[in-house]
């Protein structure tokens, strides 16, 4: 199967450090071409990849500090995307609903992956011009903002990772983990407060996009201070598999629909367990009493993160290995592929 794989350009693919939706199309463009697809990668000039790489613009756009406006490079990369669509037998897009007006003609051969929340009303407006437009969701929750919508689901595909990228700690530590992003729908500031009342020390590995620095300032880094919190910035996968694996739990005190939260299985990978909130797909992805807890207080968290080190690992790692590999998730998407490009093979696309 030929497939034309459209990556966001904020990111290189995979991303050097912080990076969610690069991240998925990395793990999942690799496992499609070790499957056999002929695959052709849209994403940033300095991204690695096994597929056929079409680099749209030099770098990633977020370490670019000439770039102010990520939306015209997008647009520009779309007209390369259509210029080479009749080399494939199917599109899958991994930037929101920005290619609908390009692909129009050819949306029936189009998948589009959501990677993002849906429950911002002005999502409404787009997703009512194009309800013809076949897409993916990363978990059953992300849908439930356009439950009233009659929209053209093709699957649920929750997200993988190789199976080899982590090797499972079967020991673990005593500090525990905030893995991430500062953000205050991350809730940085309770897992502070969580790892305090557990009495446990807390290591916080995240980036600080521009738009959060004043949050960070004003709000973490007070709490940091007070209750010596190591602070460890942006890490890349050797830095994940480190902390994880040296880490009681992971904690993941979102407030905020998480579509999918990779991190999540991340940890899992590592046999790590996970303490999270009840939002989005987190009832999806954690196996209460398996694979972690899922708490609705602080304090419920902080008697969870005590009781972590009972769970075992072993069997944490097997549950990712059974539910959240890459290529689950590639067969998964192949599937879905298989079934879009046969109802498509009995409508002509349009000229």
């Amino acid at each position: 199967m030929r497939i034309g794989m459209v990556a966001p350009l904020a990111e290189s693919v995979p991303p050097a450090l912080y990076g969610g939706t690069e991240r998925v199309v990395h793990y999942l463009t690799e496992e499609l071409v070790r499957l056999g697809c002929e695959v052709t990668l849209f994403a940033a000039g300095d991204s690695r990849t096994s597929a056929r790489l079409v680099g749209c613009g030099p770098r990633a756009l977020r370490l670019d500090p000439a770039v102010r406006d990520q939306l015209p490079y997008h647009i520009a990369m779309l007209r390369t995307v259509r210029e080479q669509a009749d080399r494939f037998d199917l599109i899958h897009a991994n930037i929101d609903w920005l290619h609908y007006p390009a692909l129009l003609d050819r949306l029936g051969r189009t998948l589009t992956t959501l990677h993002g929340r849906l429950d911002l009303p002005d999502l409404r407006a787009v997703h009512r011009a194009y309800p013809e437009a076949p897409l993916v969701s990363v978990s059953e929750a992300q849908r439930a903002p356009l439950a009233d919508l009659r929209l053209n689901w093709a699957g649920t595909v929750h997200h993988g990772l190789p199976a080899d990228l982590y090797r499972p700690s079967t020991r673990g530590g005593d500090t525990l983990l905030f893995l991430g992003r500062i953000s205050p729908e991350k809730r940085p500031d309770r897992a502070i407060r969580i790892a305090a009342a557990a009495g446990m020390r807390l290591r916080i590995a995240a980036k600080v996009d521009a738009v959060d620095r004043d949050y960070h300032e004003r709000e973490i880094v007070p709490l940091i201070r007070a209750h010596d919190v190591e602070f460890v910035g942006e890490v890349d996968d050797a830095g994940k598999q480190r902390l994880l694996a040296e880490s009681r739990a992971l904690l993941f005190p979102i407030d905020w629909p998480e579509p999918f939260g990779l991190v999540m299985i991340e940890a899992m990978a590592c046999g790590t367990p996970v303490i999270a909130w009840r939002c989005g797909s987190v009832p999806e992805v954690v196996e209460p009493g398996v694979t972690g807890f899922i708490v609705a207080s602080e304090a419920e968290a902080a008697e969870a993160a005590r009781r972590a080190g009972l769970l075992d690992r072993g069997r944490i790692r097997a549950r990712f290995e059974a539910r959240f590999t890459a290529e689950r998730m590639a067969r998964d998407y192949l599937a879905i592929y298989a079934r879009l490009c046969e109802s498509a093979s009995r409508r002509p696309i349009a000229a």
